[in-house]
């Protein structure tokens, strides 16, 4: 289980400048220099430019050679729904979901690689004390028992909505009298673990800190703070007071009259969204004068109250406990969100999913929180009103309970459904975090959909802003598929792999003269399963049969980081139903073990509209996912049709 390695987000999307040349890549050069091999029409282009002025390897160090184009200019203008956002899960975690460490840092390091949505699973805490704690250990590093007794305090107290103003907007709500525990003079504050498992806690507020520390250093595009409340409502009160001392400033405001229709993200820059489950403030009330008779109605947004009709109904957060498949989860009953904390929700307020026909589907702020495998469910059963409602309104996607390695889901699937967060484990530098690297490397974190793929309102912009649809402008969400929505082309693909250097070993060998690389080609794109609504066999991904198909293996003689490929040919062939901005060539160098598993060295992968014609530089990352010297001399040949 590899853990996060920092990787300044300055970095992503621009090619290092390649300060040396091996003897094998540069024979190749030579021989392309001097016309053996031609150059593409836009290689003659880019190197009649300035600073190159046809000096072929000057222009061959430099960034202008890497087969992956720079990132387009995003247009920020439309509704938030209209963009895939980087997204983290169980973000809190350094390893496996079952008994691995916790950190603040994992946020730290997720934020700075461009990650716009993160999660924070919230329990209730204990007080803290000397003498709990005789070692003097960090409260980081306490153990978090999978038998303790989650969402109630150490006292067993009785659980009440406290009486609480939503007049104004989320940050000028009055705050309660923060709780203080009555056996200890240290307040008990809520933490953040993974329930029921041997992992590692931290504090809620020492993560709230962290999230500020580093939200906006590399992007001031929003993040989405995707909370999973555990906790009982004393707790929450200190979640409200400790998100809005953290956030101070940043926290989005909601607009007069409650009138929520989805704003664009270039509105948004340096706001922290709040996901949390939406509660019904008139439903909220009435339970704690049930429970409360001293309880005072306050007095409510007329809009806010009437929203909807199902808001007691379980949140997307009890979807994902439910998901998670532990049976003390499901047996556990979740907690009521308090008012103040659900008002903090503006934009990115849960629901719980029934069905795409409910009322719920048709409120423009909601999310839905989809398990991959109840996802792949309606996509089965709905999977055109699926494509057509993330058009308008947003969807996550979280990895199965099942995945306790901390693997991941493939991505590429649920983006093709227009799923705009598609949570991953950044942890595990697998395929489908390659797939993720490639889509949002230097994008700021949020990327426009395709064409095809947008919002159908037809609200009129705000100044240079798009707005998304009023509540009651969506009369019924429409069955327009991805398959006929957007334009599927047929691709041709060769690729003439010449040779690689400096590429660097596998993580737990330390020779070069040990090292015995091979090369893996591959290209993922939509099957047609994706648009017909049939089940999608093996997560998307490709299976062994289809080697040397979509899959291409490449051998060596070469030992060592210099690796001489010579020249041999990989095609894809007339491959069908490729739209090229959900599409994607990953290039994966291993070592060749004699027994057990071949061990990852080296890997890139490249949207297909960004794959450049010609004779390119990939650059690849080590298997960690950090920044290397390593590149691999390929000649690129595309055509769509």
């Amino acid at each position: 289980m590899s853990t996060h390695k920092l990787v300044p987000m300055s970095k992503l999307g621009v090619a290092p400048v390649i300060q040396r040349l091996s003897p094998t890549i540069l024979s190749y050069l030579q021989n392309i220099s001097t016309g053996k091999r031609a150059l593409s029409s836009s290689q003659i282009e880019e190197l009649s430019k300035s600073p190159h002025d046809d000096d072929f390897l000057q222009y061959m160090k430099s960034p202008a050679s890497s087969a992956s184009k720079a990132a387009p200019e995003n247009d920020l203008s439309y509704p938030i729904s209209n963009y895939f956002i980087n997204s983290s899960h169980n973000t809190y975690l350094t390893g496996n979901q079952l008994y691995s460490e916790s950190s603040t840092l994992s946020y730290t390091n997720v934020l700075l690689r461009g990650c716009r949505c993160i999660e924070i699973d919230v329990w209730d805490g204990e007080p803290t004390s000397p003498s709990d704690d005789p070692q003097g250990k960090p409260q980081e590093e306490k153990k978090h028992h999978f038998w303790s007794s989650h969402g109630h305090s150490k006292e067993g107290h009785k659980d009440t909505i406290p009486a609480v103003s939503l007049g104004g907007d989320a940050e000028s709500l009055k705050m309660p009298t923060p709780w203080m525990s009555a056996s200890s003079a240290t307040r008990a504050e809520p933490r953040v673990v993974h329930g029921y498992t041997l992992t590692k806690e931290v504090p809620f507020r020492d993560v709230c800190t962290a999230i500020m520390d580093a939200a906006f250093v590399q992007s001031d595009l929003p993040v989405i703070v995707s909370l999973e409340v555990h906790a009982g409502a004393k707790q929450q009160e200190i979640m409200v007071e400790i998100i809005k001392s953290a956030f101070k400033g940043h926290l989005v405001a909601s607009p007069p009259d409650d009138d929520l229709i989805l704003p664009s993200p270039a509105s948004l820059r340096k706001k922290i969204l709040i996901k949390v489950k939406y509660a019904d403030p008139k439903k909220a009330a009435a339970k704690a004068q049930a429970e409360n008779p001293s309880y005072k109605t306050t007095s409510f947004h007329k809009k806010q109250s009437t929203i909807s009709a199902a808001s007691s109904s379980p949140s997307s957060s009890d979807d994902e406990a439910l998901a998670s498949g532990s049976e003390a989860q499901t047996k556990k009953k979740k907690s009521s969100i308090i008012p103040s904390l659900s008002a903090l929700g503006i934009y990115t307020r849960s629901y719980h999913f029934s069905n795409l026909t409910s009322p719920d589907a048709l409120i423009p702020t909601h999310i839905f929180s989809l398990s991959e495998k109840k996802l792949m469910d309606v996509h089965q059963s709905s999977g055109p009103t699926l494509f057509s409602h993330n058009r308008d309104f947003l969807m996550r996607a979280f990895p199965s309970g099942l995945r306790v390695r901390s693997d991941n889901l493939n991505p590429a699937v649920f983006w093709r459904k227009g799923v705009q967060i598609v949570a991953l484990n950044w942890q595990r530098w697998d395929e489908g975090m390659m797939l993720n690297e490639a889509m949002f490397e230097g994008s700021g974190g949020w990327v426009l959909k395709p064409k095809g793929y947008l919002s159908t309102s037809s609200a009129a912009p705000t100044s240079d802003f798009s707005q998304g649809p009023r509540l009651g402008e969506i009369k019924e969400i429409s069955n327009e598929s991805q398959a006929d929505a957007v334009l599927h082309r047929i691709l041709n693909l060769r690729l003439t792999i010449l040779a690689a250097q400096d590429v660097p070993l596998p993580l737990d060998l330390k020779s070069a003269h040990s090292f015995h690389p091979y090369l893996k080609c591959e290209l993922h794109f939509e099957r047609p399963s994706e648009r017909t609504g049939a089940p999608i066999d093996n997560d998307g991904k490709s299976k062994d049969e289809e080697d040397g198909k979509f899959k291409h293996t490449i051998k060596s003689k070469s030992k060592g980081t210099d690796i001489d490929f010579r020249g041999q040919i990989v095609d894809f062939k007339d491959v069908p139903g490729v739209v090229e901005e959900l599409s994607f060539l990953r290039f994966k160098i291993q070592d060749d073990e004699t027994f057990g598993k071949d061990d990852l060295a080296a890997w890139a992968c490249i949207r297909l509209d960004r794959l450049k014609e010609g004779w390119r530089f990939v650059h690849v990352l080590d298997a960690l996912g950090g920044f290397s010297q390593g590149v691999l001399l390929v000649g690129i040949e595309k055509m769509l049709t």
